[in-house]
């Protein structure tokens, strides 16, 4: 109030000025009270009010207070509590209307010397008292009585106090309610039954935390995500109140206590399962899986050994270096794109720490796979400081000298190979798989090259996967919306396909390019898809790199203790556009107000360092000078190489396109055959061949012996044993290729009695390498994902004879991202060699337009510049030597090859001994038939099933002016053969092109 001539007169004012009561200790020991004020509290949500109050009381203890802080004050709050002071009336200032005044939380005194059990049991709180003084000119006692009654409401939840102040500060779960206690011990009745229902329901509590804990876990820095509570996770559903908090109910083990207080269970709950890492793992079916990881979770989580200074430092440091990586180029080249990490810098000090832990545990070898998104800082920061050089001559539109490879794609898609020393001494092979625009299609190319580096270690498979790792990086949006990503966790515990576990990480950036999450996926994570091979999810706030590194331990050690992926969703978000010239808030304006007003984690981070005094604010900008020097002293080098280099006044000349006519010798002796003949046609003793069996392993054994002429299987089988015996390690892979689409192969049969199988061709071995062997695998029902995995396996496996076998031809339609961005492209993009072969089912017979053609026309579209070997074999004899010569000649590049459907049992498609054991791969076959060469008016030229009907027709008008030559491989093409051979019809004046395709497919255009 103020006086106005003479009189005391009310005021109303607009804004509440709060006053704070701050008790302060002076240097000799004397107290003091300053009470400074919160401008227009009444304006203010919970949040900035909690703000404001730690600022001034922050400036009060400094000596940082102005006048102004001390003016205006409305109503003042002081707490003699603090001191145990239980009531007080605390004495009014001159002008002032009103002061607050609350007391001790306490029991009352009469209850104070009873046991905590009793009174839990009657319902017997802490309580606090409010006293108003106030000044009756100002504020009646009405009012006064009326303000502590509105108090009184709030403080046991009325009016959503508590639901608005939780939601304001973005808490995840709802505030406990008041309510009336009922305690079945203080009532009449049946009150043990009512005792074990409360019992039962505590521990139907503790369950649903972990399966839905993770729904209120705190895991986005922005807190942007919708808050998904569920109300299994609120005790109200269980009839739980308040009043059970300090009453002790019977755990079943967790955190390892039989029984605790509900507050303490709740405690430990929100701790393990909603706090900055949300847990997925209950719906594994593995017990012993989950017991393991619920212990994993109490000793990080529930009971957690500190984080030792010396790794919160290299957090920091990889922090700091990440950061200014992104910076250091946005500075030095802007706009340009980088496909930029900032605001997921965590990645790359978890990477860091999974490489140091990995090392720790055994682990030799590690192969990354990731998109754009990062690859830069990946490979700087992970790979190698050296590879900064490369990338800033990149930047300077160069080629590093030393990374040839450069030239043919861009940055963010090169891949790269090192070796690290880690911190305990321990070396460790680093590889990153290039990788086109088309995100996570690595992912199966990566399981594929560690399989076959697990393939080519010497001990046993168990412990070899211990010693290599793969580790995938995955979008938000990617994982959940690509299906090679389902299809390469498919493959995961496949007999074939298996690596021991894969470390997922999800670069979760909250958005998919300009696409948000709810209208990018149908689920609550990105990561859902992961549950379908009964993995653990780890949600990880990405402003928390201590809890990144704690939920990496658990993971190292889930890996390899069960040998299965874990998938690590770190949360954070994207600084930048999905590029850096795009303009993100066009599409996401809520969003990116968040992010602008975001820190970043390496200054969030630092600043906790800093409070625990770790270190200093000095020390972290010397680490910032100290990485931002390194990053000048490489950009000078990169610099002077480039300007070393000479400029290019001209381009490189065309590549010379080879001729494909050269005849590699690829032969075996007739015993060989005869061997392997015998090994693939007696059954071993007691085993139970399927009856219709006994024909087909009696012709195999003729065939070994030349009694008849082989087939297309039988001659298979012979060049595939032969390549093992002779020290080639071979593998086939397709769906169901053990049998074979059409009944052909049996290179796996099946004993009628008990199941058991029987692979004779893997039985052979060599005296020559130990890891030659024949592996015949029926994948899953899946083309890229395999296809991608087979790929990767022959990048490694580079002397190996790798194939893979379409159920159809066509069906390669489903692979055709692997097939153009890798198996066409990769030797031109990244200097990656590929033997892998490709097995087509193709012709034309009556199986409707899906299941006959295998779209010869696209594989010819792909050749250039000897990237390919396009192939239509026409005989048993020409696809053995075939096969054989994939793996003999000196050339690695693909194999595609038109494989018959038809002529897999055709009499005239047949092949006699003697062609297995001379010759090799023709590239063109003559007319064997034409005895006047002279005669000949016409020469068709043709390829694959189609000769044998043209053939067919001849014969039958006995027309000897018809010469019919096969074209076996289109590329490389064998020009300079087939002008040998027109050479040979001297009166020839027509060159037909035949084919059974429509003329829009098949061979003719390339021709």
């Amino acid at each position: 109030f103020e006086v106005r001539d003479g009189q005391p007169v009310r005021l109303k004012r607009e804004s509440v000025n709060f006053g704070v009561a701050i008790d302060l200790t002076k240097k000799d020991g004397t107290r003091t009270l300053l009470v400074p004020n919160i401008k227009g509290a009444n304006h203010l949500r919970f949040s900035e009010i909690l703000a404001a109050y730690d600022d001034v009381v922050t400036r009060a203890r400094n000596g940082k207070l102005q006048i102004p802080d001390f003016q205006g004050t409305t109503v003042s709050l002081t707490n003699p509590g603090t001191i145990g002071t239980v009531a007080s009336m605390p004495r009014l200032m001159a002008g002032q209307s009103v002061i607050i005044a609350t007391g001790a939380i306490e029991y009352p005194a009469e209850y104070q010397a009873m046991a905590p059990e009793a009174l839990s049991q009657l319902g017997i709180s802490k309580a606090v008292t409010i006293s108003s003084t106030y000044d009756h000119r100002i504020v009646q006692g009405a009012e006064s009585g009326a303000f502590l009654a509105r108090v009184h409401q709030l403080l046991i939840g009325e009016h959503r106090f508590y639901d608005d102040i939780f939601r304001d500060l973005e808490i995840a779960y709802p505030p406990m309610h008041w309510s009336v206690d009922r305690n079945p011990a203080l009532l009449g009745g049946d009150h043990a039954r009512d005792q074990i229902v409360k019992q039962a329901r505590v521990l139907e509590l503790i369950n649903a935390y972990r399966v839905r804990g993770h729904l209120i876990a705190d895991i986005d820095p922005l807190h942007a995500m919708p808050l998904h509570h569920h109300p299994e996770l609120d005790i109200e559903t269980y009839g739980l109140t308040i009043w059970d908090l300090d009453r002790e109910f019977i755990t079943g083990g967790l955190a390892g206590t039989e029984s605790a207080q509900l507050r303490d269970i709740l405690d430990i709950l929100r701790r393990a399962y909603c706090g900055k890492v949300g847990i997925e793992y209950r719906h594994i079916q593995s017990k012993e899986q989950k017991v393991w990881i619920r212990e994993a979770i109490r000793q990080q989580f529930v009971e957690p050994r500190p984080v030792s200074p010396e790794i919160k430092k290299q957090l920091l440091w990889k922090l700091i270096c990440a950061e200014q990586f992104e910076r250091f180029l946005h500075t030095k080249y802007l706009g340009q794109k980088r496909f930029s990490i900032e605001g997921m810098e965590t990645i790359i000090p978890l990477l860091d720490q999974l490489i140091e832990g990995a090392a720790s545990r055994g682990v030799e070898d590690i192969t990354l796979g990731m998109a754009h998104r990062g690859r830069l800082n990946v490979l700087t920061n992970i790979v190698g400081e050296f590879m900064a050089e490369r990338i800033f001559a990149s930047f300077e539109g160069s080629v590093h000298p030393n990374f040839p490879a450069d030239e043919g794609d861009v940055k963010y898609h090169q891949g790269a190979t090192s070796e690290r020393e880690t911190a305990s001494g321990r070396k460790v092979k680093l590889m990153l798989s290039p990788n086109p625009s088309h995100l996570e299609f690595v992912d199966p190319v990566v399981e594929g090259i560690v399989r076959a580096k697990h393939d080519a270690m010497t001990t046993p498979r168990e412990e070899s996967i211990d010693r290599a790792l793969p580790v995938l990086l995955h979008g938000d949006a990617a994982f959940a919306g690509q299906g090679i990503v389902m299809e390469t966790l498919n493959l995961a515990e496949l007999h074939g396909y298996r690596t021991g576990g894969t470390i997922h990480i999800i670069i979760n950036n909250q958005i998919g390019f300009t696409t948000s999450p709810e209208k990018g996926r149908s689920t609550i994570y990105s990561t859902d898809v992961a549950r379908m091979t009964q993995l653990p999810i780890f949600h990880i706030n990405g402003d928390d790199p201590e809890a990144a590194y704690r939920v990496l331990q658990i993971a190292l050690d889930y890996r390899q203790e069960f040998n299965k992926d874990v998938v690590l969703d770190v949360v954070g978000f994207r600084r930048l556009g999905h590029n850096e010239s795009d303009e993100p808030s066009y599409t996401q304006p809520l969003m990116y107000a968040r992010v602008k007003a975001h820190p970043g984690v390496r200054t969030k981070y630092a600043q906790q360092l800093i409070r625990e005094g770790l270190m200093t604010e000095d020390d972290v900008n010397q680490l910032i000078k100290q990485r931002v020097e390194s990053y000048e002293a490489t950009l000078a080098r990169a610099k002077e190489i480039v300007a070393q280099k000479a400029p290019v006044k001209e381009l490189p000349p065309p590549v010379q396109e080879e001729d494909g006519s050269t005849i590699l010798e690829t032969n075996v002796d007739a015993e060989t055959v005869r061997r392997l003949a015998h090994k693939i046609s007696v059954v071993p003793e007691g085993f139970h061949i399927n009856p219709k069996m006994v024909g087909q392993l009696a012709r195999r054994a003729k065939m070994g012996e030349g009694e008849v002429p082989m087939d297309w299987a039988f001659a298979e089988a012979i060049a595939f044993g032969s390549l093992v015996v002779e020290g080639t390690r071979v593998r086939l892979s397709g769906q169901d290729s053990g049998r074979g689409t059409f009944s052909q192969r049996h290179a796996v049969m099946y004993d009628t009695q008990t199941g058991q199988t029987w692979t004779p061709l893997a039985e052979l071995r060599s005296e020559r390498n130990e890891h030659a062997v024949f592996e015949v695998l029926d994948s899953s029902l899946s083309e890229q994902g395999v296809l991608g995995f087979e790929y990767g396996y022959s990048v490694i496996a580079q002397d190996a004879l790798v194939l893979w076998e379409a159920q159809f031809g066509d069906f390669g339609n489903g692979a055709q991202v692997i097939i153009d961005q890798y198996i066409a492209a990769s030797e031109d993009k990244w200097k990656q060699k590929s033997r892998l072969a490709l097995l087509l089912p193709h012709g034309y017979e009556g199986q409707g337009p899906e299941h006959s053609s295998a779209r010869l026309e696209r594989y010819l579209q792909l050749c250039a510049e000897n990237n390919l070997q396009v192939c239509y074999p026409t005989t048993p004899a020409q696809y053995f030597h075939l096969l054989r010569r994939q793996v003999r000649q000196e050339t690695r590049r693909p194999l595609v090859v038109m494989t018959p459907k038809s002529l897999l049992r055709l009499p005239a498609a047949t092949s006699a001994l003697e062609e297995l054991t001379s010759g090799g791969f023709q590239p063109v076959i003559d007319d064997g038939e034409v005895t006047k060469r002279e005669s000949v008016r016409r020469i068709i030229l043709c390829s694959g099933k189609v000769f044998y009907d043209l053939n067919a027709g001849r014969k039958k008008s006995g027309d000897e002016r018809v010469s019919i030559l096969r074209l076996e491989q289109f590329y490389p093409f064998p020009e300079g053969r087939l002008r040998e051979i027109f050479r040979t019809y001297p009166n020839a004046t027509q060159l037909v092109w035949a084919q059974e395709e429509p003329k829009n497919m098949g061979g003719w255009t390339f021709v």
